[in-house]
């Protein structure tokens, strides 16, 4: 993979932040797969470069190779040789704006590949490079910056860069990709799979299937997406394609309480790619919900070794708890709550995972102040669930109820989802309503969290609706 923030000096070198330490705990909840949405969206807004190639020939022609070349491509490289290529090269060819274009979407990736958020200003000021250096017509560097204010989950911005970038390259599978990704974050699930919709027509490939599948999941047909993730793994044949595309139905097997599928799934990506992070995730997520804890702790340790975001460091802690052992969970709370305060530090909006940390282990005002926030920007299912639970822990249930209910709303079927409106109607004293609730997240998913299913379980017996 790649190496350590510090092991290569960027061409241009933008101040970094000092990192800081942790003073609060953070969240013991099961941070929601379907997260995983935004992550992949970086994954695949990357642009590509083959290395190797001549330095002779004119900025025009690598430019135009650069915005071209398929999307995993950079993903599927060691980022480390790649970024230390295009430092090289653009020494030599300073002017190169499609390179710097490529420079920063490497700097996007390393920064998702090791949960470094300190890459995400040296990517701006790459972009600005290759803005500066041809400001007209430079849809490389526009769908760039989308995926960089993606990355920060400014989804507004986002859209804006899209839409430009697709103004000058109606066929930019990066401006496609990220309109997809734009749209579903900002809860525009009608204008989403419309996108997507169309980019299939424009540009199919596995980037824009993988997204068609997602927006297909949430319009409450998971049917439908996996018959279309199936289509994209038929038509895959890079091993790094392989790999997406079976995490893919994996974690869409676990969302469907379908472990045995998922373990499947997530073999086959391994098979493809034995150090597939990913797969491993979902591998210790699926023998988390069979009960298999120590298999569970061992996988998503490995994955938190090299991958320490809040979901993985959020995941595992849970698993710690569940074991019994507390010390080990607050380790990694903490860890959590490090990243937030690194990443706010480098322009990422982070209310929503603020939100989820202080309304399950923290401060209920805080996590209230931070959904309202995120709320603002955006009005996903993921926010409006977030927002409901943050209003349930400061006891307002009345409020609470509207926001759970639009969380389902578009047909998505969420365990986690369907966990907080049946506590929500539980505190109402909707007692049948509870009832419906928990008990559909516990058929849905039975082991959505170790430590949610578990509350799940106590609260629906408490109910008289034991299964």
């Amino acid at each position: 993979m790649s190496s350590s923030p510090g092991q290569e000096t960027p061409v241009a070198d933008p101040v970094r932040p000092p990192t800081v330490e942790p003073t609060v705990k953070v969240t013991r909840r099961w941070f929601r797969a379907a997260a995983v949405s935004v992550t992949l969206a970086v994954a695949f807004t990357t642009a590509a470069l083959a290395l190797g190639s001549s330095s002779h020939g004119s900025s025009t022609t690598r430019a135009a190779v650069a915005a071209e070349v398929p999307l995993a491509q950079l993903s599927n490289s060691n980022l480390a040789t790649t970024i230390a290529a295009l430092q090289a090269e653009l020494r030599s060819q300073p002017m190169d704006y499609g390179s710097w274009a490529t420079l920063g979407a490497a700097y996007i990736e390393q920064a998702r590949t090791t949960g470094d958020p300190t890459r995400y200003p040296q990517a701006e000021e790459a972009f600005a490079r290759s803005m500066k250096i041809r400001p007209n017509d430079n849809d490389a560097a526009l769908a760039g910056r989308a995926a960089l204010a993606a990355a920060r989950h400014d989804f507004t911005v986002a859209l804006r860069y899209a839409d430009q970038a697709l103004a000058i390259n109606a066929y930019s599978e990066r401006g496609l990709a990220i309109r997809i990704d734009a749209l579903v974050e900002l809860g525009r699930y009608d204008d989403a799979y419309a996108a997507a919709k169309h980019a299939d027509a424009t540009r199919p490939g596995i980037p824009i299937f993988t997204r068609l599948a997602y927006v297909t999941e949430l319009r409450g047909d998971p049917a439908g997406a996996k018959r279309i993730l199936v289509q994209a793994l038929d038509s895959a044949t890079a091993v790094g394609d392989i790999s997406y595309v079976s995490t893919a139905l994996g974690n869409l097997a676990w969302a469907q309480g379908e472990y045995s599928a998922a373990l499947g799934h997530f073999a086959t990506a391994l098979r493809a790619t034995p150090s597939y992070l990913p797969a491993i995730e979902g591998r210790g997520r699926t023998y988390a919900a069979r009960g298999d804890l120590d298999a569970a702790a061992h996988d998503l340790g490995e994955v938190v070794r090299r991958y320490p975001l809040p979901a993985e460091l959020a995941a595992l802690g849970e698993v710690y708890e569940a074991k019994g052992d507390h010390d080990r969970a607050d380790q990694q709370y903490s860890v959590v709550s490090t990243w937030i305060k690194l990443a706010r530090a480098n322009g990422v909006a982070t209310d929503l995972d603020t939100a989820l940390v202080a309304a399950d282990h923290g401060d209920p005002k805080e996590a209230l102040d931070a959904a309202r926030a995120e709320w603002q920007r955006r009005h996903s299912v993921h926010t409006a669930d977030a927002l409901a639970w943050s209003l349930h822990v400061n006891g307002r249930d009345r409020e609470a109820l509207p926001y759970a209910k639009r969380a389902l709303a578009p047909g998505y079927r969420n365990a986690t989802f369907l966990y907080h409106r049946g506590m929500i109607q539980r505190a109402l004293g909707n007692r049948a309503a509870a009832r419906r609730d928990l008990a559909a997240a516990l058929k849905l998913n039975p082991g959505f969290s170790p430590t949610g299913a578990k509350a799940a379980r106590a609260a629906l017996k408490a109910l008289g609706g034991a299964r």
